[in-house]
């Protein structure tokens, strides 16, 4: 929305700091942090590519080489500064925008889980989207079943099922919000450092402590690929990661060292052929 903090924050990029929220601060430290980590696949910069793809998927056509570049100029997580202590944002280059649809509902379901809590409610179930964070167990259960959705999309069964308790779970997919142009499928998951779209199928499951963190994960590992991704989540403290792609007509899978400890059954619907040794990037 035009009247949102965000929105107001894009309207001052290129100017001095501005005073924001507290939850909006949590949310671009976070942001920032795997940013970072990622190498800027992950990157909430990425509004004016977001927009450019948009419009793409509606039109049928791909984006023009000068409107990706022109968008790609104005998008960068090193254009963000945060100070800590004053708590407040710069955005350092004119008509920025911010998208926070990579972390956002994570974030917020991170901070439902906290208000259940402090009202008492000490087993609870927050679903957003992809992104579901749990509290304790239900009683009488060893934790939330949670369905793993497949490749091909939410409508076929899982890959499997989750145990989980006192933990977030997101999926970022690519089943659909799709663009085919000259025979090529182009994902709407797109890398802010190139500003390309996917052009591979994959499906990136991450369990994490939290949600906002999960979130953030899944989509920098489907943009990093199957290999980088997963080294990634082998180096964020207590999290995990299933992976799953296609690769001429089959589908493969690769799993983080973490992953192997969970609770994870396998749908007998659903296999996949794993492959132990180094996965090629996508």
């Amino acid at each position: 929305r035009d009247s949102s903090e965000l929105m107001r924050l894009c309207r001052r990029s290129g100017g001095g700091p501005v005073d924001i929220s507290d939850d909006l601060f949590r949310v671009l430290r976070a942001a920032q942090r795997i940013a970072r980590a990622s190498d800027g696949a992950f990157d909430v910069t990425a509004g004016p590519l977001s927009v450019l793809w948009r419009q793409a998927r509606r039109q049928g056509t791909l984006p023009d080489g000068a409107g990706l570049a022109a968008a790609r100029a104005r998008v960068g997580h090193d254009k963000v500064e945060l100070d800590e202590r004053r708590r407040t944002v710069r955005l350092l280059q004119p008509d920025m925008q911010l998208d926070l649809g990579g972390i956002a509902k994570g974030f917020a379901a991170d901070e439902a889980i906290a208000t259940l809590l402090r009202l008492g409610i000490g087993s609870a179930l927050v679903a957003a989207g992809g992104d579901i964070v749990v509290s304790a167990a239900p009683p009488g259960a060893n934790g939330w079943r949670v369905g793993v959705a497949a490749l091909e999309g939410a409508d076929r069964p899982p890959a499997g099922y989750l145990m989980l308790r006192n933990a977030a779970v997101s999926t970022s997919g690519d089943a659909e919000q799709v663009l085919v142009s000259g025979g090529v499928r182009h994902s709407h998951i797109f890398d802010p450092r190139t500003g390309q779209a996917l052009t591979g199928r994959s499906s990136v499951t991450v369990v994490a402590r939290n949600g906002t963190t999960s979130d953030g994960l899944a989509t920098a590992v489907s943009v990093m690929g199957a290999v980088s991704g997963i080294r990634l989540v082998d180096s964020t403290r207590g999290a995990a990661a299933f992976v799953a792609y296609a690769d001429a007509g089959d589908i493969r899978s690769r799993e983080s060292s973490r992953w192997r400890a969970l609770d994870f059954r396998r749908s007998p619907s659903w296999s996949v052929e794993h492959f132990s040794e180094p996965l090629r990037p996508h």
